[in-house]
């Protein structure tokens, strides 16, 4: 069976992975993240009442639709190096 690529640990030494631990756990509860994720819950748990299949799907803050992870993941093709904060709907 195929691993996904998602899956799959960096090799890194375990000096850098306790220092990539810290900063991906800082990243995930600056207020930002947290706001992202508030968001995503409330469009699901409402898309679901709704009577929407959301299943193996994600939320896209730039259409405020609901993807495909794949679909998802890095613009569109274009990579992630063009996107920016301006282009995110956050509803609080």
């Amino acid at each position: 069976m195929k691993t996904s690529p998602i899956r799959l640990k960096q090799k890194l030494s375990p000096k850098a992975a306790a220092a990539k631990k810290k900063r991906d756990l800082a990243s995930a509860l600056t207020k930002k993240r947290s706001a992202y994720k508030a968001s995503s819950q409330r469009a699901r748990r409402k898309a679901i009442k709704d009577g929407v299949d959301v299943s193996g799907k994600d939320y896209d803050h730039k259409t405020a639709s609901f993807k495909s992870v794949k679909s998802n993941r890095g613009n569109g093709g274009k990579g992630t190096k063009s996107e920016g904060n301006k282009n995110y709907k956050i509803k609080n």
